[in-house]
């Protein structure tokens, strides 16, 4: 169970949470991250930064007139940097968690989550067969306690049970035989009674109303 603890109502907190598992668990299991994707990106902002703090320099040491026609080319390649970071992180990232290797199978997982909604979705795909993007998805109470906390060995069951390249990696979490019934497990009572709690909790702490409790203020008006 994690040491740290977060409110189970903070939606990006559930996601933030499992996100930094789910890439910690990939690398327990012997998975070689590529972190070009993120590089990528890390570059682009970086050299944004720099192209900014240096307008800023010169400006500032040259005065307006000395540097005016460095400063339009400054602002404008500012811009196109900015344009691609945004077309990097919504198309080309998309949500991207974790993207590795081990033993000649590659895997890339990105996450999304749903507003006002406590569901962990994940897009996965891999070089084995098939290799089309499987989307799967769980509840955040399968992993977290009512009071916050993070249980490690159902995720990774989850997680070994859905993707059979990293339930090749974890057998001791996800046995051939078991996987059926591990990859899509009878939500017991408490749970989804802790589900639903959760997710008024979420729309509470956002301002947001269903419209059946608007209908029901309504009428006792």
């Amino acid at each position: 169970m994690a040491e740290s603890k977060i409110s189970p109502y903070n939606l990006a907190d559930l996601k933030n949470t499992t996100d930094d598992a789910l890439g910690n668990y990939m690398r327990s299991l012997g998975f070689q991250q590529n972190n070009k994707t993120t590089d990528i990106k890390l570059a682009v902002g970086y050299v944004g930064c720099i192209i900014a703090a240096a307008a800023f320099v010169a400006d500032y040491k040259l005065g307006w007139e000395a540097t005016k026609t460095w400063t339009a080319v400054a602002v404008f390649a500012y811009m196109m940097l900015n344009g691609f970071y945004s077309y990097w992180v919504y198309f080309v990232e998309k949500g991207l968690v974790f993207e590795g290797s081990k033993s000649g199978n590659s895997v890339s997982i990105s996450s999304k989550t749903n507003k006002h909604e406590p569901t962990y979705y994940l897009t996965i795909t891999t070089n084995a067969p098939p290799t089309d993007p499987r989307k799967i998805q769980a509840p955040f109470p399968t992993w977290f306690t009512a009071d916050g906390f993070f249980v490690a060995q159902p995720f990774q069951q989850w997680l070994a049970s859905s993707v059979g390249v990293i339930g090749d990696a974890d057998a001791k979490n996800a046995m051939r035989d078991q996987r059926d019934e591990l990859a899509s497990p009878k939500m017991p009572a408490a749970e989804a009674s802790m589900l639903e709690d959760i997710g008024n909790g979420i729309a509470e702490s956002t301002g947001f109303e269903g419209k059946g409790k608007s209908g029901k203020r309504s009428k006792r008006k």
